[in-house]
């Protein structure tokens, strides 16, 4: 089509009732815009210009429509790992229980944490500011007969996943933590903490006066796959690939090797007097309880793995992101993909 170049600098239509009709198309119909180019976006109905690198919408008297257009988005929601439990300075029966993992709340694929059906896809609106944070792992017990700390939750828009109950201290008798999965008891007189509906599974009690429990997991509970063993984490494809997550940590035993945690970032445990190992960042993991040797020498426990923030949504939007949120956006097929993997602030879409 051949273009008509207007020369002159003033254009008079006062006398006109009627309006300008511009150039008009999807943002995937967006061309490659040279700067002062201006067309109507039907996606959301608003005229926008290209400004030479993007293509900007007009200002008005409000900056956007508040809410915008509605549109659906998966997710998956995992949230801190609790710290392992260390265990005394004597006594067999002082062995450190395991961290529980994360809660995992998820819409993508047919199940989500605690054996439950996947939940529903979030509908969310353009323009509106929503809430993301990633929770951090719980610290592992340090000292004589500490506990490990609960992790914390992490958060997306109306979604919150409850951090990962703590490993129980090396005391006969010690109170492992609720959470989204539960952490360890420390011995046969130490239940495992309780895990949360639709999030995760309990931790185990403890084994027997030398093996302390395994944390919880998002698909089962501690001591499931034998004494002292975390719970399996959940395999979620929301990125494209299949990813294990919110594994339970191993509960520390007397005078063994090191145990390796459930699948899906579990912390592995001490073995003898070594300190436990720590749940994997971004799986909400727990982590794993401490051992101790035939000397009455042990460990720390293992500090929960960091949860982790996965949106799922058409590739025709743009998100904006918060300066306090670590992320990366990737695509697959016709959805965009972003992940966070640290910090608390709040996102757009447009």
């Amino acid at each position: 089509m051949a273009t008509n170049k207007v020369t002159t600098n003033v254009i008079d239509m006062s006398g006109n009732t009627g309006g300008l009709v511009w150039a008009q198309g999807t943002k995937a119909q967006r061309p490659a815009g040279v700067a002062g180019d201006l067309r109507l976006n039907t996606d959301d109905s608003r005229l926008e210009f290209y400004n030479g690198s993007d293509w900007k919408r007009l200002s008005e008297s409000a900056a956007n429509p508040t809410p915008g257009p509605a549109f659906t988005a998966d997710f998956l929601v995992v949230a801190g790992g609790g710290g392992g439990g260390r265990g005394a300075t004597s006594g067999a029966a002082a062995n450190g229980g395991a961290g529980g993992a994360g809660g995992l709340r998820t819409s993508y694929g047919s199940t989500s944490g605690g054996g439950s059906s996947a939940e529903s896809s979030l509908t969310l609106n353009q323009y509106v500011n929503y809430t993301v944070t990633v929770g951090a792992g719980g610290a592992g017990g340090s000292g004589n007969t500490n506990p490990g700390v609960q992790g914390d939750n992490s958060i997306f828009a109306s979604i919150t996943s409850t951090g990962g109950g703590y490993g129980a201290q090396g005391t006969n008798g010690a109170t492992a933590g609720a959470g989204g999965s539960g952490g360890g008891g420390s011995n046969t007189a130490s239940a495992g903490g309780a895990g949360s509906t639709n999030q995760g599974f309990a931790g185990g009690a403890g084994v027997s006066s030398t093996e302390s429990g395994g944390g919880g997991g998002a698909s089962e509970a501690g001591n499931t796959d034998g004494g002292k063993l975390g719970g399996d984490g959940l395999a979620v494809s929301i990125t494209g690939s299949s990813v294990t997550y919110a594994g339970g940590g191993s509960g520390g035993a007397y005078n063994t090797s090191a145990t390796p945690g459930g699948d899906g970032g579990g912390g592995a445990s001490g073995g003898g007097s070594g300190n436990a190992q720590s749940g994997t960042a971004n799986t909400g993991g727990g982590g794993g309880g401490s051992g101790m040797n035939a000397s009455g020498v042990c460990g720390n426990g293992g500090a929960g793995g960091s949860g982790i923030v996965i949106v799922r949504y058409p590739n025709t939007l743009t998100i904006s992101v918060g300066a306090g949120l670590t992320s990366s956006t990737t695509t697959d097929g016709s959805d965009k993909i972003t992940t966070f993997t640290a910090g608390s602030d709040t996102v757009s879409f447009s």
